[in-house]
């Protein structure tokens, strides 16, 4: 599977734009033009749930050998910066690998083709002189068809910019406008052919402390819903960070659905808690492992004196994680997951609510944000530097929810909460620290207990396990002095 960024601009023209003479462009030396005859086939759900989303899985021919392509929605400004994943084949089957990857946008919904495109297309290539590719101007002429019939056409300039090419792309976007062509709607063909039966997204409305709570549950649970989506591709797809972004979307859902709970009269809610709670804990032992192995690298050099050969370790945590990260992904492929995704899609687009969810923000999530505060305030105050690790960990928890729903309750209450949800974040910092510190220690030990007679694997697991431990002193300290000064 070839995997590409595309950005471009699409411009509307009228079918009797004169394309301006590209060479005259800055930059460009020379431009080289040539003509293709493109057939795509589109491919979605029988109610459009790629299209709804702005996704397209398209088959095509007419340049090079046929070809599937995905192209997932980024918008980014007056233009598309898309990721592209193409993978070449025939028209038989869409491709496992990319049926995988819009399998949470299906929802279980199988794929079947509705909309056919046919599309005269001259395209100009931009070089600079000293041969390198700048940007890509093509001049579409597209017809839909319906059973071999012309059912609509429309005639549009994309100008696609090449890496190192943003400065020409923009001087072109330029000329092309003082020609009369417009950047317009930059709706995917695909979409635009299908219509009124893609009905455009809501407006983003921003929630005001004025407005019913309700809303901002209905706009938070959206939201969730969304970022898991997106955090589901980047998994598949082995993006930096992607589990632990993954893991945070669930954590997050799961504590706004529990600071929600005087707003919401609906069982599916604690469901949804259930589930988000099975899929975050099936993503933990590969995130812990992607964690322990960048903290070891770190603390194997902390000492320039005395540095650790921690290869070995090293060696052994990654076969793990490994492990651990195809047990995560057949999580996503199973039908449980898919259920969760139904779940989470159904709860956000009609959720069930009190009569307390019809009073405004300003009034209903103060207490909401002050009853996470004042759990996590009762249970640091207890808190003490010999606790055991679990303890602190305990209080963590609360941290997270404390901090959690005072972010939710930002959404409508601005610079109100602002100052509880950073002071949230401070104090978390310090016992993530202490956690991963604690961890950390307590599986490099486990290590060597697995392998009892390689004494000098057990003499680096023991240094670097001390080395842990100092940290989580370090931490407790620094969280006691920051919740002093908090509560000051």
């Amino acid at each position: 599977m070839k995997v590409a960024r595309e950005v471009e601009t699409k411009l509307a023209v009228p079918d009797d734009f004169a394309l301006p003479h590209l060479v005259d462009v800055k930059g460009v030396d020379r431009v080289a033009v040539r003509g293709l005859d493109l057939q795509a086939a589109y491919y979605d759900t029988p109610d459009l749930r790629l299209a709804r989303t702005g996704t397209t899985l398209r088959h095509r021919t007419g340049d090079g050998e046929p070809e599937w392509t995905l192209k997932l929605p980024t918008a980014a400004g007056d233009g598309l910066d898309r990721p592209e994943l193409t993978v070449p084949g025939p028209d038989t089957e869409v491709p496992e690998v990319l049926q995988d990857l819009v399998a949470a946008r299906l929802r279980g919904a199988d794929l079947e083709q509705v909309v056919e495109l046919r599309n005269q297309r001259a395209t100009h290539l931009l070089f600079d002189a000293d041969g390198q590719e700048l940007a890509e101007v093509v001049d579409d002429h597209v017809d839909v068809l319906r059973d071999s019939n012309v059912e609509l056409s429309w005639r549009e300039l994309e100008v696609e910019q090449r890496e190192g090419g943003a400065k020409v792309g923009k001087r072109v976007i330029a000329l092309l406008r003082q020609q009369g062509a417009e950047v317009g709607d930059q709706t995917p063909k695909a979409v635009r052919a299908l219509g009124a039966a893609v009905p455009p997204p809501p407006a983003p409305r921003r929630v005001r402390a004025k407005d019913p709570a309700g809303m901002l549950v209905r706009w938070s649970l959206a939201h969730a819903y969304g970022a898991l989506i997106e955090r589901d591709i980047d998994v598949r797809l082995g993006k930096d960070d992607a589990v632990h972004q993954l893991r945070v979307a669930c954590r997050r859902m799961r504590s706004d659905l529990r600071t929600f709970r005087p707003l919401l009269d609906d069982a599916r809610a604690e469901q949804l808690r259930t589930e988000l709670s099975w899929l975050a804990g099936s993503f933990g032992a590969a995130r812990d492992l992607e964690v322990l192995r960048g903290r070891l690298r770190q603390t194997a050099t902390e000492d320039p004196l005395q540095p650790l050969d921690e290869t070995a370790v090293d060696v052994l945590l990654a076969a793990q994680e490994a492990a651990a990260q195809e047990r995560a992904l057949e999580a996503l492929r199973s039908p449980r997951y898919l259920a969760l995704l139904e779940l989470f899609h159904d709860l956000a687009a009609d959720p069930g609510l009190t009569e307390l969810a019809a009073r405004r923000c300003d009034q209903v999530l103060p207490p909401l944000v002050d009853g996470a505060w004042a759990h996590l305030a009762r249970r640091a105050a207890r808190l003490h530097l010999n606790d055991p690790d679990l303890d602190w960990h305990r209080v963590r928890i609360l941290a997270k929810r404390a901090r959690y729903s005072a972010e939710a309750a930002e959404v409508a209450l601005g610079k109100q909460v602002r100052p509880r949800a950073k002071a949230d974040k401070k104090v978390q910092t310090h016992l993530g620290e202490h956690q991963d510190a604690a961890v950390a220690a307590a599986r490099v030990l486990a290590v060597a207990d697995d392998h009892p007679g390689d004494h000098r694997l057990a003499v680096v697991c023991g240094r670097l396990a001390e080395r842990e431990r100092a940290h989580v002193g370090q931490a407790r300290r620094a969280f006691r002095k920051a919740w002093r000064r908090l509560r000051r």
